[in-house]
């Protein structure tokens, strides 16, 4: 490990609190993987499961490294491997001349033996085979490349099978992310025969099936324990100097921005331990889109043992909004306490009615204490990115099964058939005891569809929004970054997230409904889709009357699944058995056809919620005036076309100058930068106003 390089990897530790369950995120199931786990880390990137080809006299390659390469793939799949031999070097040419030879290529020259009294008898591999491959270098048109000169595959020797060529030393490779975990348990105590069995559960290998040995992992940990050592000084001075930066840079963008809000706590040494920021476009933002947040935990920094957590938003056009960033000295309730405390302070004691999270003990403890009137919700996408690494291994080929049977439990309305399916999944595959098992089902209130129905979640449940928060990770995270880097990358990309106006769509009408009209005109796009949708379907519902002047909703063409629907005439008030409205602030399709039952051709006011209006926004008050001015310029526009047509009919020449100097003017308008966003809006009016 270098001490210059700061490396961000999603969170490993698993949240069942077993120390050595590890967590894979590779998105393939670890029994499906562990065949190729070992070839790929003894092959380079390059070397795929197509075969590769005898090498021959005049193959040509770019460099002497690509037909290095090449050969020792060839001498992996054929069950040698190869070493550099002599080069030769010229000083018009450089080096022009390669040998790579098999590894048993020679004879051992006879050593000096040491002055001991039991001097260590090596036994060598070397048998002066005589398998090779020259190079020569030759320049063609300018430009050099290296071509075979002689080429032999024959060997004095037996060539290995596979289960044996991938111990031989030139493929036992330990990669680099097995490096930071073997270190990573070394100091946690684990002896050398601990730690190759934990490596084997985690890649769901077989014992003896790693692409390195014991003797590899002893000898590493035997070169790096002084380099860890030194380095960790290092790496606690480089900690509390990025630290310290980080803290200048919040105290700069204060005067840049008079919004900016930070809190940072220190250890009994004045060192730096927490710190969290935030933007004064986010807390103008939370005003209006604070009710759900979701706070990301999954990066944390191996090199300075911070971890990472983000505040997200989502506004009125369904994009991830940012809204605060916190770096956390450890994984504690404590800790997760304070970034929670500091965020509330930031967003001036306004909680959220629903907080997102992953499936963290320590971080539901922390929001039970400091949100208490804060619903929690852990994101199912989280959850689904670990059971690969539960369940897998264990179940073997019953995975897939299980797999598809979860989610499809995970999305189940009724708790009543929730709890039983749960206990039929369990019992199907044999997951009783499990502790992974047992976690689910203690959490299963924060989680499954059934207990959050009702929960207030704006659409931040979907697949979409997961991906832009990842995204906006991936933007801000670089492999290799100091904390200031960081805080630069969150400020570029949290003023891109700001700027959700892509100019108004245009959205056409399907039905013809008035409700959908008038929708149109007080949605953004995003929520009106969403809508629209809904209305579409609505129609393929049928209403039966109760005694009591509720609805019985039902699909045309299914028997089952019917919803009620509770209609209160008095205040306007319509209540769903989906609870649609609830969880995301959209109507759902039952309550929409009993309102077109009803003959109501707009929906009541308190069903378009402020946080789906187009006045809601963000920057759309800095232009009301130009909104309620798109009206008279369109008329402006039409009076003045009108009177241009009339006024270029009356001649032949009067038509062709109009004519060209409107082509003219239309091809200069076309070319001019667009300052705002504000144009599209006013055509998006008239063309609605037509």
């Amino acid at each position: 490990m270098k001490p210059s390089n700061n490396i961000w990897i999603r969170r490993q530790q698993c949240p069942c609190g077993d120390w050595k369950c590890y967590i894979k995120y590779e998105g393939d199931d670890p029994a499906s993987v562990s065949s190729l786990h070992v070839k790929s880390e003894i092959t380079s990137s390059s070397s795929s499961s197509e075969a590769v080809f005898t090498p021959y006299v005049g193959q040509i390659f770019k460099t002497d490294d690509d037909a290095f390469e090449y050969y020792s793939n060839f001498a992996r799949k054929n069950g040698f491997s190869i070493r550099k031999a002599r080069s030769t070097e010229s000083q018009n040419l450089g080096i022009y001349r390669r040998d790579f030879v098999c590894y048993r290529s020679g004879f051992n020259q006879p050593r000096k033996k040491a002055n001991v009294e039991h001097p260590r008898e090596r036994k060598s591999v070397r048998c002066g085979c005589d398998a090779k491959l020259y190079l020569t270098k030759e320049i063609v048109d300018g430009n050099s490349q290296w071509y075979v000169s002689q080429f032999s595959n024959v060997h004095n020797h037996e060539l290995l099978e596979d289960d044996q060529v991938r111990l031989l030393p030139a493929y036992r490779k330990i990669q680099e992310a097995d490096q930071e975990r073997i270190l990573l348990l070394s100091k946690a105590g684990f002896p050398v025969n601990r730690i190759v069995k934990v490596l084997e559960l985690e890649k769901g290998v077989q014992p003896g099936q790693l692409p390195f040995i014991e003797k590899d992992i002893r000898n590493f940990i035997r070169t790096c324990k002084k380099s860890v050592q030194d380095n960790d000084a290092l790496l606690n001075e480089k900690r509390e100097n990025d630290m310290l930066e980080l803290l200048e840079a919040c105290k700069s963008m204060t005067e840049r921005d008079p919004g900016f809000v930070y809190d940072y706590t220190v250890d009994e040494n004045e060192k730096v331990e927490n710190i969290a920021w935030s933007y004064g476009d986010s807390v103008r933002a939370y005003t209006v889109f604070g009710d759900v947040v979701a706070f990301d935990t999954t990066y944390r920094s191996i090199t300075y043992g911070l971890l990472l957590g983000v505040w997200f938003g989502m506004d009125n056009h369904g994009k991830a909004i940012f809204l605060g960033c916190v770096l956390l000295h450890d994984e504690s309730s404590h800790s997760f306490a304070w970034a929670l405390q500091a965020f509330m302070r930031f967003m001036r004691g306004r909680c959220p009615q629903t907080i997102l999270t992953d499936i963290d003990s320590g971080l539901r403890d922390a929001i039970s204490r400091e949100l208490t009137s804060t619903r929690h919700v852990i994101c199912i996408w989280h959850i689904l990115s670990k059971i690969s690494s539960w369940f897998s291994l264990p179940l073997g080929p019953q995975y897939q099964n299980f797999k598809a049977e979860f989610e499809m439990l995970s999305h189940l309305e009724s708790v009543e058939d929730f709890e039983h399916q749960w206990n039929i999944l369990v019992a199907r595959f044999g997951l009783v005891p499990d502790k992974h098992i047992d976690l689910l089902y203690s959490s299963r209130e924060s989680w499954s569809l059934s207990y959050i129905r009702g929960y207030f979640l704006a659409r931040t449940l979907t697949a979409e929004f997961s991906v832009a928060l990842e995204s906006f990770l991936k933007r801000i995270l670089n492999a290799q970054m100091c904390l200031q880097v960081l805080f630069e990358q969150v400020s570029i990309a949290a003023n891109l997230g700001s700027q959700t106006r892509e100019g108004m769509q245009y959205m056409n009408v399907k039905t013809g409904m008035p409700i959908e009209e008038h929708a149109r005109n007080i949605l953004t796009p995003y929520a009106f889709s969403v809508l629209q949708h809904e209305i579409v379907l609505s129609v393929q519902y049928a209403t039966t009357e109760m005694a009591n002047g509720s609805y019985l909703v039902r699909h045309y063409k299914k028997l089952d699944g019917e919803c009620l629907v509770i209609w209160i005439p008095d205040d306007e008030q319509i209540h769903c058995s989906c609870k649609e409205f609830e969880h995301s602030g959209i109507l759902c399709r039952h309550s929409l056809r009993v309102l077109m039952v009803k003959n109501y051709f707009q929906l009541p006011e308190k069903y378009y919620l402020l946080r789906w209006r187009l006045e809601s926004s963000l920057g759309y008050l800095a232009d009301e005036n130009a909104q309620s001015s798109a009206g008279d310029c369109a008329q402006s526009f039409n009076t003045l076309t009108a009177s241009l047509l009339t006024e270029s009919l009356v001649s032949k020449d009067r038509f062709n100058y109009v004519h060209r100097e409107l082509s003219s003017l239309l091809e200069h308008v076309r070319n001019m930068p667009v300052i705002d966003e504000y144009a599209m809006n006013m055509a998006v009016n008239s063309i609605s106003d037509s």
